[in-house]
């Protein structure tokens, strides 16, 4: 899908001279694109099932294509979900021995009769969750609220650690189940983090509360911004690479 934004003209259709990845940060999301340079004379955007590709001609700085990318945030941000959207998502049947990504390690199901009650066994291989049922078609739900009140607890105990090595007041915790942000965060309304992180390893989870943390001191994603979050997760960087790689692995559940 082309944006009304691409302007290009014919000589855009040539052989690109060089393409390179990169990455902006559009709000409280991180943006992979490709930037493109061909011999055009417009900076032009497109979204496709691949992502955000951008067209520049050979000369046109850097500073000028990222500026056209924060201008147009609102729109490259709805069209990436749309895609996001559009794709079939694989679903997992909830059957007695599913297992699923859980805090880097395997969460197994176990389904079994009872009130609609959920019943933790942690031990060395994993973890076992088992759905006591009034009926198989209660899987889902009971499940979702299961990992919700896991995650809550959670996130709250993470939230608790790191808000004094950030100096920041702990804030109130909301759960959110956004398809494509993992935490955001308010000096009102504190901080939203996605229930689904629950899927990933510990430190992938501590560095957006981290990164949420951060914002009640700088708004922002300054330089000043990265270095707060740096001096309580030094391996950021990495962290934010695998969040992004394991965000397109999330188990979709029916």
């Amino acid at each position: 899908m082309s944006s009304p934004l691409e302007r290009a003209s014919a000589a855009s259709r040539q052989p690109a001279a060089s393409e390179t990845q990169r990455t902006i940060e559009l709000g409280e999301r991180t943006v992979a694109y490709v930037l493109r340079r061909s011999q055009r004379r417009t900076i032009g955007l497109s979204i496709d099932h691949r992502g955000l590709r951008v067209g520049a001609p050979p000369r046109a700085p850097l500073h000028e294509v990222e500026s056209l990318l924060l201008r147009h945030g609102e729109w490259i941000g709805r069209k990436l979900d749309e895609w996001r959207a559009r794709r079939p998502e694989r679903l997992h049947a909830i059957t007695d021995g599913l297992q699923l990504p859980f805090l880097g390690h395997t969460l197994t199901i176990r389904l079994a009769l009872g009130g609609n009650r959920c019943l933790w066994n942690r031990h060395a291989g994993g973890t076992i969750l088992s759905l006591c049922l009034r009926a198989p078609a209660e899987a889902p739900r009971v499940l979702e609220r299961a990992l919700r009140e896991r995650a809550r607890e959670l996130f709250s105990e993470r939230l608790a650690h790191y808000a004094p090595v950030l100096e920041v007041p702990q804030p109130r915790l909301s759960l959110t189940a956004a398809r494509t942000r993992w935490g955001s965060c308010s000096a009102r309304s504190g901080v939203r983090l996605n229930w689904r992180l629950l899927h990933f390893p510990l430190p992938v989870i501590d560095y957006v509360v981290v990164h949420e943390l951060a914002h009640l001191r700088e708004m922002n994603h300054s330089p000043r911004f990265w270095a707060i979050v740096a001096g309580a997760c030094p391996d950021w960087q990495a962290l934010r690479v695998e969040l992004r790689v394991l965000g397109r692995t999330l188990p979709g559940l029916a």
